[in-house]
């Protein structure tokens, strides 16, 4: 992108348009003053070096250079200072005055001066000691104390230069402590937001601990009896249930292994790419025919290619997928339903819609506890996806997912 031109000379626009009203302002008030108090210099004074337009072109110059005084307050003060001092030594040795002098108690100094000395101690930066110099420079030109000058003269003098100095000092003390306590209260920011990671670290290894030790424990102890159960028992109905049952708790003992090495990775491992024993993306067809079988009319969409998913993630879509399509069977009774799925190199994406629901089953609707979204959700976000549901425009209602494509776990990282 282009960068703006005025971008040169100002931070924001608020600044141009200031600085713009500024040099104009200077500049009509020049030309009112210079008519209400005309020279009294002694005719023919200027005309050694072409006039009074000379001093007027050298205003006008100096006038419009004060729109770079934000970026440019150094190279401003060397010419305030260099013509300050040949306007010194031009009224003392040589002609007469290079630039026009309206009153003999007028400072030697251009017109400018004041919001230029101002500009060098609240913008300059750097070359600190050559600052002071020049700016004592100046003063002492502009006070003329070596002329025996009338107390009018140094309070103009004053005026010009001492009184501007010191507001520059305070408005630079007072900018560079404005930007201090904003740097410190976006430190302090910083600070709370690493200890609010770190707490919500520490709770995920604390709740990692707690389900490798408990959870894990029983499940493991559930499979082991309920394998023995099969061995031992001549029954086939319950050699089958026995079966069952240890498969199952095979895919929680996995889930469950999953979930603890999420937990034990901070937000910024879980993001990081790496080599993982990758799965394919699960099977929805069996959840789909599960739907069909109670009357629901699902459209189900694969975009992209289902490539391998680390599987946290393909354990993760299908219970975003369960979780929609339970919500919709029991919230939405003879709607249709919309599932959606779009992979890609490094997401997946997965979008559960139904429509205006044309029953009601409050038997179905009252049940369960209420927190089946919010389950949900937390679980998106422990793998680093994004959830959202809500209501959509025409009545209906989506749960939507989008889960990254690679995750590491515990598993994946011993691998």
């Amino acid at each position: 992108m282009t960068r703006p031109l005025w971008r040169l000379l100002w931070n924001n626009p608020r600044e141009a348009v200031f600085d713009i009203c500024l040099v104009i302002g200077l500049h009509v008030f020049a030309r009112v003053m210079s008519n209400f108090y005309p020279t009294d210099a002694p005719p023919g004074t200027y005309d050694w070096i072409g006039g009074l337009w000379f001093s007027d072109v050298v205003n006008t110059a100096l006038g419009v250079g004060l729109l770079a005084r934000r970026r440019y307050p150094m190279v401003l003060l060397w010419a305030i200072t260099l013509l300050s001092v040949a306007q010194a030594l031009l009224i003392e040795f040589g002609p007469g005055p290079l630039i026009r002098i309206n009153l003999s108690t007028d400072p030697w100094s251009p017109g400018v001066t004041p919001w230029v000395l101002y500009a060098v101690l609240v913008y300059g930066r750097g070359q600190r000691y050559l600052t002071w110099a020049l700016i004592a420079v100046v003063t002492f030109v502009s006070l003329r104390v070596w002329t025996e000058p009338s107390s009018d003269a140094l309070v103009t003098g004053a005026s010009w230069t001492i009184f501007p100095v010191v507001l520059g000092l305070y408005a630079g003390a007072r900018t560079r402590l404005v930007a201090a306590l904003r740097e410190r209260a976006e430190r302090a920011e910083r600070e709370r937001e690493l200890l609010a990671e770190q707490a919500r670290a520490d709770e995920r290894a604390r709740l990692a601990a707690e389900m490798h030790d408990v959870v894990t424990h029983r499940v493991n102890l559930m499979v082991l009896q309920a394998g023995a159960l099969g061995v031992v028992s001549d029954d086939p109905a319950v050699h089958r249930a026995a079966e069952e049952l240890r498969a199952s708790g095979g895919e929680a003992l996995a889930e469950l292994r999953d979930l603890v090495g999420v937990l034990r990775r901070s937000e910024e491992e879980r993001r990081e790419p790496g080599a993982g024993p990758p799965t394919d993306m699960p099977d929805l067809h069996e959840l789909i025919a599960q739907s069909e079988a109670v009357g629901m009319r699902v459209e189900f969409t694969m975009d992209g290619d289902p490539g391998p998913v680390t599987p946290a993630v393909g354990r993760t879509a299908y219970r975003v997928v369960q979780e929609g399509l339970t919500n919709a069977h029991k919230h939405a009774p003879g709607a249709d339903v919309h599932l959606r799925v779009l992979c890609s190199d490094d997401r997946v994406r997965v979008s559960v819609r139904n429509g205006v629901p044309s029953g009601a089953a409050p038997e179905l609707a009252g049940s369960g506890g209420g927190v089946g979204l919010l389950g949900l959700q937390q679980r998106v976000e422990l793998v680093g996806g994004t959830f959202r549901s809500g209501a959509v425009d025409g009545g209906g209602f989506e749960v939507e997912a989008i889960l990254p494509g690679y995750v590491p776990t515990e598993e994946s990282a011993d691998a």
